[in-house]
């Protein structure tokens, strides 16, 4: 997928960067000109289209994060599978990936404004406030330095299909074993968390560095095995994509900004809209669902949807992209 600057194709012909009709036969010195303006009209024509479905298809991947970043089935995973179907997964289709998340960070922070505003203003004065940004410091270190060191050996080995189906399937294992267990909550609210629960908490979030575990799922589940109300271990996990998925793809654009050009603007764009609104809607709603049920709607999806790439995969009815 090339989205801006001109070359040569293999047997000669000069192609051009979008927005620039290009050179060939059809605009030589000496050609009608109708001919010429024929040949632009074609490329024009073409290149909407190809701009058409770039867009469709970010639309389709920033709607994929949005529901799936906070909710335990993986939007990294769902992520990877989708761009997959969609023939989107080349080295800027991972960037993209990774950078319409601030799409998913923004409306947390919209949701829970009045909350990072009280925390903001109380900063100089507030001991509760002091600790709350303690606590997401401390669950945000282990996974920033864990994907430093490892981060280039995951995404070689692990960022494909099948990788991911397994660990849909195994963490779905996980979190039925973990709804299974006694759960005794000692802590209701965020406000109440310690940082040793906040250091336990981040360790917890590391899992996620393997794509199909989910960040949120590894999050909420270290929650609950430590004590944690779901309410409490589903908004922490909240506030600490903040932080996590806002470094996250600061690295990850600063590392691969020579792959990206004013050209994807409107793409990125798309992505990053359809992140906000479609993960602004999921927090709502699943913050509503764990105030009255367990995960096991989440086990089951995860299990079926895993088994499901794996016999798709194995059976050659879909052609997933082995790595």
């Amino acid at each position: 997928m090339r989205l801006s600057g001109g070359g040569v194709h293999g047997d000669g012909q000069v192609y051009a960067a979008p927005g620039r009709p290009p050179r060939g036969p059809a605009g030589e010195r000496g050609e009608a000109p109708g001919a010429a303006l024929l040949e632009s009209a074609r490329f024009l024509q073409r290149n909407r289209t190809v701009d058409f479905m770039l867009l469709f298809k970010a639309l389709i991947l920033g709607i994929v994060e949005g529901l799936t970043e906070f909710l335990p089935i993986s939007s990294t995973g769902h992520l990877i599978l989708a761009g997959d179907l969609l023939d989107f997964n080349d080295e800027k289709g991972k960037v993209f990936e990774v950078a319409i998340q601030t799409g998913a960070i923004l409306a947390v922070v919209w949701d829970y404004r009045a909350r990072f505003g009280a925390v903001a203003r109380g900063l100089p004065h507030d001991p509760q406030a002091r600790r709350f940004i303690l606590n997401l410091f401390l669950a945000f270190v282990p996974i920033a330095v864990l994907g430093l060191l490892f981060g280039k050996v995951i995404k070689t080995n692990l960022f494909a299909p099948v990788p991911v189906a397994l660990a849909f399937i195994i963490g779905g294992l996980v979190i039925y074993w973990a709804e299974r267990r006694r759960h005794v909550i000692r802590v209701q609210e965020v406000e109440e968390l310690c940082w040793q629960d906040a250091l336990k908490l981040g360790f917890a979030q590391c899992f996620a560095l393997i794509p199909g575990t989910s960040r949120s799922g590894a999050t909420i589940i270290g929650g609950l095995f430590i004590g944690l109300s779901r309410k409490a271990a589903a908004e922490f996990s909240f506030f600490l994509a903040v932080p996590t998925l806002g470094m996250a793809t600061l690295y990850d654009l600063m590392k691969h900004r020579e792959l990206l050009s004013w050209s994807d603007l409107p793409m990125f764009g798309v992505g990053f809209v359809a992140a906000f609104v479609s993960a602004a809607l999921a927090v709502r709603v699943f913050i509503r669902y764990v105030a009255s049920h367990d995960f096991t709607l989440f086990v089951v999806y995860r299990i079926v949807f895993g088994v499901v790439v794996l016999v798709t995969a194995y059976t050659g009815l879909v052609s997933w992209t082995v790595h």
